[in-house]
């Protein structure tokens, strides 16, 4: 089964690395559902929460501030100005 490899990172800070079956996330033209073979794409990422469903785990919340998004070749990258994970989660691999 093919998964996407996420990475996500703060201004400042390291947020989040691992691999998920799909990451939901509000841009400035909506909200955005990506999962494994997603067409190429590079978003502005607004303010409101990410959403990351892992392989193995539970799902994964991120508060953002907005920021930027890209997916190509499965492979997720989200650099937001400011970002906070929910309080269920733990900081994934780098």
């Amino acid at each position: 089964m093919a998964e996407l490899e996420v990475e996500i990172v703060a201004a400042d800070h390291f947020v989040w690395s691992g691999a998920a079956k799909m990451v939901k996330a509000r841009t400035s033209d909506g909200e955005i559902g990506i999962l494994p073979g997603h067409s190429p794409l590079l978003a502005i990422l607004a303010e409101g929460e990410l959403a990351i469903e892992p392989v193995s785990g539970n799902r994964i919340t991120v508060a953002v501030d907005g920021g930027f998004f890209s997916v190509d070749n499965n492979r997720v990258v989200i650099v937001a100005d400011n970002a906070q994970l929910g309080d269920a989660a733990t900081a994934g691999i780098r």
